[in-house]
């Protein structure tokens, strides 16, 4: 009986159903977006935009990431099974998925979306990966970026009422009419140099800038 569970969450009419089920509940949310003007005038200047948050918000960007669908986007997905829902999901949304993660295949999935990256000059990462810990920046960004050349726009979520699963990240929902806010940040030009400590400390001050959009909330927030 799990097995055939198993079967149909993973199967493509599920993540067909999932897709619409995802883009109908979003609609209900009263969306905001702030400051996405300062990054599309980067890209019509012809300068490679990396888009990039915390796997703790993500979910509530679905539904207007699907209006970047034009710039070719790319995002790197694990190739675990949840990866496989997630990926297929994002491909509805005509996203390029490259999948791998830091415990498999991440070399050439990294590989991938660089060369994505420098042809298409758009995509968008999870900074802490699909596993966390939670709040810890991976250094995959700083290596994508050094290679391509993007700039580095970070976003986060706030939302008026919302949901915490007991998930290593916290995972948010907001609730059906909240108030969704996308808010995108300063861009970040993080240059190879040949200082040593220079890749530790990009993957720093990145993590240091957004640590203070995770929302921690108590642990009885999602009852």
């Amino acid at each position: 009986m799990f097995k055939k569970l198993k079967f149909i969450i993973y199967s493509k009419a599920f993540i067909f159903f999932i897709y619409y089920l995802t883009r109908a509940y979003s609609l209900t949310f009263k969306l905001q977006i702030i400051n996405e003007s300062h990054w599309q005038s980067l890209i019509k200047q012809g300068v490679p935009v990396l888009l990039c948050t915390w796997h703790q918000q993500f979910f509530s960007a679905i539904r207007h990431f699907k209006k970047y669908t034009p710039y070719n986007p790319g995002l790197m997905i694990s190739q675990s099974k949840d990866g496989n829902f997630i990926s297929g999901v994002a491909n509805r949304s005509g996203w390029y998925t490259p999948r791998g993660s830091s415990s498999r295949g991440g070399k050439e999935a990294l590989g991938n979306m660089i060369a994505h990256l420098k042809k298409y000059k758009f995509g968008a990462h999870i900074l802490d990966g699909p596993r966390g810990p939670i709040g810890k920046v991976k250094p995959g960004i700083i290596k994508m970026t050094y290679e391509a050349g993007t700039r580095v726009i970070p976003f986060h979520i706030e939302a008026s009422d919302a949901w915490y699963f007991n998930s290593w990240d916290r995972f948010m929902l907001p609730k059906p009419f909240s108030t969704v806010k996308i808010i995108f940040g300063k861009d970040f030009e993080f240059i190879k140099d040949e200082d040593p400590n220079a890749f530790e400390n990009h993957r720093k001050h990145l993590e240091a800038y957004l640590t203070p959009y995770l929302v921690i909330p108590p642990d009885n927030a999602d009852k």
